[in-house]
């Protein structure tokens, strides 16, 4: 990426070290003391595909929302081991887990697919035995995220992620009126042609000086969990900027790709799944599966590169979703760091899959690619159907 002289002298001014200093400050307390992300944020249909895995898989991925954990966990694993520098992620992971063994399909769905509960304290008192300390901790405080008669109704609306989600809509739906019934249209639209249509018509309601300008916003980029690097990212590789990045990218899954299955759009836009509309793990047919293998699930409140020096041992799956966008950013020997133990706990085969802002993740060591065989063969085809579409690009490598 080329950057002209000016702007280089602009970034290394006193005033813009500063102002990235601050950013960097309240990113860091936002997610140092909050739940980021209740519900995973890629596509585990496209995953599962590339990973392929199996029996004899052993897998280290980062938590997140823990849905796309319960999503691989559908195809028979030995282990997962859900790796996560922030408790309370683990935290909602084990809740699901709890709820999966314990509950009802009835309350597992209305807790977690209604994202809600009238019962909510009683359902949480008859699971809390199979929390680890950290996470009753944090649910002994929060459980009324799952209240519906609070303020916002849902638990899909608490978390920075899903506050960020709230706050845009409220302001988009008051700004206009009938956006939110354009954007049920098209969520319940009966064919790819009708969608486009449908988009076609509330695309100029969206895209007004009020979302233009909170999308700019870096405090909305904090608590959707984009960090500045991200941003940058952005900003330098794709022509327009994030502005015509967001557009683009929303245009393209609102219009190419089936509305009726996108449950990832569809929660931040109702706060609720349908029984038709939603991940795999609160689907009826899944939950005796899941909980005959839910000790196969491990948590580990660590980074990765902390995961591999206490847990040494040969892994055959990494999924690192798009954490290294920030340490190749912040921390380059860091991000050497864990590209090393990673490959020193590797075979040759061992998979590994991760995300990027980026359009290409060129910021990989040399040394370490030549390591890696790459499949863009494979990647770029289904990088397109993924359902959530706000990625730059998406990469898949085994190691020689």
């Amino acid at each position: 990426m080329k950057v002209n002289d000016d702007r280089k002298v602009s970034e290394t001014s006193p005033a813009s070290r500063f102002l990235k200093a601050t950013e960097d400050l309240v990113f860091h307390h936002v997610h140092g003391g909050q739940l980021i992300y209740n519900t995973s944020w890629e596509d585990p249909r496209i995953d599962r595909q590339l990973l392929g895995l199996d029996e004899s898989s052993r897998v280290v991925m980062i938590t997140s929302a823990g849905c796309n954990v319960l999503d691989y966990l559908l195809d028979g694993p030995a282990e997962i081991h859900a790796v996560d520098v922030n408790y309370r992620q683990n935290a909602l992971l084990e809740l699901k887990l709890a709820m999966i063994q314990r509950a009802e399909f009835v309350d597992l769905f209305e807790m977690f697919g209604i994202g809600s509960h009238r019962s909510f304290r009683q359902l949480y008192r008859s699971v809390r035995k199979e929390l680890s300390e950290p996470s009753r901790k944090f649910w002994d405080q929060k459980v009324t995220f799952f209240d519906p008669g609070g303020m916002k109704k849902s638990f899909y609306y608490h978390g920075t992620a899903g506050t960020a989600a709230w706050l845009l809509g409220v302001a988009l739906f008051k700004a206009q009126p009938n956006a939110k019934n354009f954007a049920l249209c098209l969520l319940d639209a009966d064919s790819i042609e009708q969608q486009r249509q449908v988009y076609a018509w509330i695309e100029p309601k969206i895209w007004g000086n009020l979302s233009n300008w909170l999308i700019r916003q870096r405090m909305v980029m904090t608590l959707l969990g984009v960090p500045r690097p991200q941003v940058k990212l952005i900003d330098d590789s794709y022509p327009g900027g994030l502005g015509s990045y967001v557009k683009d990218k929303l245009r393209h899954v609102m219009s190419e790709l089936p509305a009726a299955e996108n449950y990832f759009w569809r929660v931040y836009l109702t706060g609720s799944y349908t029984m038709s509309c939603c991940p795999n793990y609160l689907r009826a047919e899944n939950q005796s599966t899941l909980a005959s293998r839910a000790d196969r699930v491990r948590t580990h409140t660590r980074s990765i590169s902390d995961f591999l020096r206490e847990n040494p041992g040969t892994y055959t799956h990494y999924v690192l979703l798009d954490h290294q966008d920030w340490l190749a950013w912040h921390d380059p020997a860091a991000l050497r760091e864990e590209w090393e133990l990673i490959l020193a706990n590797s075979r040759p085969g061992t998979r590994i899959l991760m995300r990027s802002a980026a359009l290409e993740m060129d910021f990989i060591p040399g040394d370490i690619t030549a390591r890696l065989r790459f499949f863009p063969e494979r990647t770029e085809p289904l990088h397109r159907l993924d359902r959530v579409g706000t990625y730059g690009s998406m990469t898949f490598a085994e190691v020689l």
